[in-house]
């Protein structure tokens, strides 16, 4: 079924600051030139990857936005440590005028890919263009299409697993601007991200890897099946979920950091062979990139320090184990401390930081979680799995693992990279937060179900567009 793009300029709310800004998307790739040639469109799908790293996605705000609202970070109190950034998100303070920008930056992305699709075909055999080379390039924009879809719908609709009847958001097949979609169901939503992953999957050359500067900033194969177990996760599908991360454990160009390796990762320019399947490249030259406003600034005392790590994170940690050793103290503050995981990569001043959206160890905790809701895979258990990665973090080794035991790995291993607010939500969770510095004692801890697990949508979307119903309890 083929839906058309409405017009997506409104009120966004840029994680690094309280102005409520109309700012439009600077791509603007999509000319009849641009797509008239396949250096064109490929040129258009490297473009189209930009704006993951605003500072509404990926650069840094979808990620610590959802560490704020559950619980792994906290905005501190000393004066000398906060700029005033990220107060909406840690209190919750949501409404259809302060809300998430990521809807226009997302849909944008997705028109930008669905233009490039509906031109692919007809390259082929031009000037010696193959078949397998339009292949690939459409390839990447499914994948960027099914994750634009899927970090909308984890943001501004409740989870499948609690109710897929219910509002998700529209999915976008067709561009124009001029179109005034209705929300699709959540069920329908995901249906239509796995099959725009499947098909991403058979379409891709095992081999596939887009020149730059850093190749796994790109949609490749391993990363197409990545996503692919983590949105099989989401939906409960623990066969599927279980089938996909092995196909990536399996594969030969990753492997599970080491505890001396762990340390040493985060500020990378371009990874070594390990644990990173797909990350988003810092770089100043992207005018997307959040630079002053980006991870490393954001988490460092001596730079905005508006996001502290809570201290029940840091507790988590028992002796021994290195990822308690990525939390810096600083010494005039008992207390307080700042996540390591975002050091700068050296490259300039504030520094620039990827950010690393799927690792291989989630593979390893996605199975595991799987495994015990009934999946099989032959020659593993989740115990196996689960000690996998512990043993390579220097922490004790488990005896037997529960979902809980999971869960609560997963925590740890993943903290400061934007899971456990969506872990919570799937898994039907209530968040408590036991270290909240925030003044909305309302929003401290949120039960489940409640409305506030899918944020609003902005009343300058739902202005322009008739046809979307916007979230109960906004």
């Amino acid at each position: 079924m083929k839906k058309i793009l409405f017009v997506l300029l409104g009120v966004l709310l840029l994680s690094s600051c309280e102005d409520f800004l109309v700012q439009e998307p600077k791509l603007t790739q999509s000319t009849e030139i641009t797509l008239s040639t396949f250096e064109g469109l490929d040129k258009a799908v490297a473009g189209a990857y930009s704006p993951l790293a605003s500072t509404t996605w990926y650069g840094p705000g979808f990620v610590f936005d959802a560490e704020l609202r559950s619980g792994n970070g906290k905005r501190p109190t000393q004066s000398e440590y906060t700029s005033g950034r990220y107060t909406i998100p840690y209190e919750l303070n949501y409404n259809k005028n302060a809300t998430s920008g990521l809807w226009g930056f997302a849909y944008y992305v997705i028109s930008a890919v669905n233009n490039v699709l509906e031109n692919a075909d007809s390259k082929v055999g031009v000037n010696g263009v193959t078949q397998q080379q339009v292949n690939n390039i459409k390839a990447e924009c499914l994948f960027l299409r099914a994750l634009s879809h899927f970090d909308l719908v984890r943001l501004y609709a409740q989870p499948y697993t609690y109710d897929k009847e219910s509002l998700g958001v529209p999915y976008i097949f067709k561009t124009d601007p001029a179109g005034k979609p209705a929300r699709d169901k959540v069920g329908v939503v995901f249906d239509n991200i796995v099959k725009d992953l499947l098909d991403a999957e058979a379409l891709m050359a095992d081999n596939y890897k887009r020149s730059g500067t850093d190749p796994y900033a790109y949609a490749t194969k391993p990363a197409i099946q990545a996503l692919l177990s983590r949105v099989y996760l989401y939906m409960g599908k623990w066969q599927e979920a279980a089938d996909y991360a092995t196909k990536v454990i399996n594969n030969s160009n990753y492997k599970l950091w080491t505890k001396t390796e762990y340390k040493q990762v985060w500020g990378q320019d371009v990874p070594s062979k390990g644990e990173v399947i797909f990350e988003i490249y810092g770089d100043k030259a992207n005018s997307y990139d959040g630079y002053w406003e980006g991870p490393a600034y954001m988490t460092n005392p001596d730079g905005y320090a508006d996001v502290a790590a809570s201290n029940d994170l840091v507790n988590l940690y028992e002796a021994g184990d290195v990822r308690g050793e990525l939390f810096k103290g600083v010494s005039d503050v008992p207390n307080l401390f700042w996540t390591l995981k975002y050091p700068g990569k050296g490259k300039a001043t504030p520094d620039l930081n990827n950010v690393i959206v799927i690792r291989l160890s989630e593979m390893y905790l996605n199975r595991a979680e799987a495994i015990v809701h009934g999946a099989t895979v032959a020659g593993t258990t989740a115990l196996d799995d689960v000690n996998a990665v512990v043993a390579n973090r220097g922490a004790t080794l488990y005896t037997g693992v529960t979902e809980n035991d999971i869960f609560i790995e997963r925590r740890k291993e993943l903290a400061f990279e934007g899971h456990l607010w969506f872990d919570y939500a799937r898994t039907g969770r209530g968040m408590t937060r036991t270290d909240y510095t925030g003044t909305n004692l309302n929003n401290k801890d949120i039960p489940f179900p409640d409305y506030r697990w899918a944020l609003p949508i902005s009343a300058s979307e739902i202005d322009v567009n008739p046809n979307l119903v916007q979230n109960p309890g906004y």
